[in-house]
């Protein structure tokens, strides 16, 4: 009785502290819309040829057209063929590369499965050899990430860059049946609310399915986990039921809730892990649903049903993957499917 009290006091504290807190607009304000645009270019591409509707139907279109046509288009349409999820993924990084040029960004080394440099921006830079691995993480990472800040972390702290996570996850992984890709392919939360609300994960949920989709269309052979820190968690649990059977381990790690109250709510046959540190500033937001606002159950409440993981060497909100550490051993075992 007292627990729930204590609990449901936390509750009106954390929402009353998000309503007034300085913020571009109020949580109790209609959240803003948060549909993905159209890629880069899409105009031109459509006056010219079909937009396929689903990535089966990318994947089909490019295999029916010659190299020298395939080089052409993503040479006369980098912004379509770089994101169009589907499409053969050694183009879609040669269209990314033009694309990123022409933006004044140099990354020669990264393989790139999305680039789109308007508003926040959307990336996904892929480490290890996705046309020949077995396996495949896809890694989402949550609030304030954006384009600017993708390399060098948020706040300009590397911990805090979704692809120094991937490098470091593959790194630990030293498998070469192992692509970790790190997506940023949906607007993240940039304020508490934001955050505090799920449009922007549903949104990214739509993106991430389709993405999903476009990874099996092109390697049906591989399985795929999925890695969701802090918000992206929120993107992966409004995605779940709709993702490809494929996908076979979710793992999400300083998760402020998935949408929902219990693995079955889910609807997934993957395998759920939950990891969260005590020193994890996310272990002290409110759970359930209140006002339009929260995101259920924390995955790590061990009435959720998700499998934990070690993090009691993490000591804040964004270590989960920093060398050395327990959590990082143990998803790197959930990345290779061995756990």
């Amino acid at each position: 009785m007292a627990m729930n009290l204590i609990k449901r006091l936390r509750t009106i504290l954390a929402v009353t502290a998000v309503i007034l807190a300085p913020a571009a607009g109020s949580v109790l304000a209609p959240p803003a819309t948060a549909s993905a645009p159209p890629p880069p270019g899409v105009a031109a591409w459509r006056a010219e040829y079909p937009y396929p509707p689903d990535p089966v139907a990318a994947r089909d279109w490019f295999a029916g057209r010659s190299d020298s046509d395939r080089h052409a288009l993503a040479a006369a349409h980098p912004g379509v063929v770089g994101n169009l999820d589907g499409a053969p993924p050694a183009l879609r990084y040669e269209a990314n590369r033009r694309a990123m040029l022409a933006a004044g960004i140099d990354r020669p080394d990264g393989d790139f499965l999305l680039f789109d440099p308007r508003g926040r921006g959307r990336v996904a830079q892929v480490s290890g050899d996705l046309t020949t691995a077995r396996r495949i993480v896809v890694l989402v990472p949550g609030m304030r990430n954006r384009l600017q800040n993708f390399w060098r972390g948020v706040g300009g702290q590397a911990y805090r860059s979704p692809a120094v996570w991937a490098a470091d996850l593959r790194r630990a992984a030293a498998s070469d049946d192992l692509a970790v890709i790190a997506w940023l392919g949906y607007d993240t939360p940039q304020g508490a609310d934001e955050a505090a609300r799920a449009n922007l994960a549903e949104t990214g949920a739509d993106a991430l399915v389709t993405f999903v989709d476009g990874l099996v269309a092109v390697r049906p052979q591989a399985t795929i986990a999925l890695f969701g820190h802090s918000y992206g968690s929120t993107v992966i649990g409004h995605a779940a039921p709709r993702l490809s059977p494929r996908v076979t381990d979710i793992a999400v790690f300083g998760s402020p809730g998935m949408g929902v109250d219990d693995v079955a709510a889910l609807r997934t046959g993957a395998r759920v892990w939950a990891g969260l540190s005590e020193r994890d500033w996310v272990g002290w937001l409110p759970a359930g649903h209140m006002l339009g606002l929260g995101h259920g159950t924390a995955p790590s409440d061990p009435g959720f049903g998700a499998r934990p993981f070690p993090a009691a060497d993490v000591h804040d909100h964004d270590h989960y993957l920093s060398p050395g550490t327990d959590s990082l051993a143990a998803l790197t075992r959930v990345a290779g499917g061995l756990s």
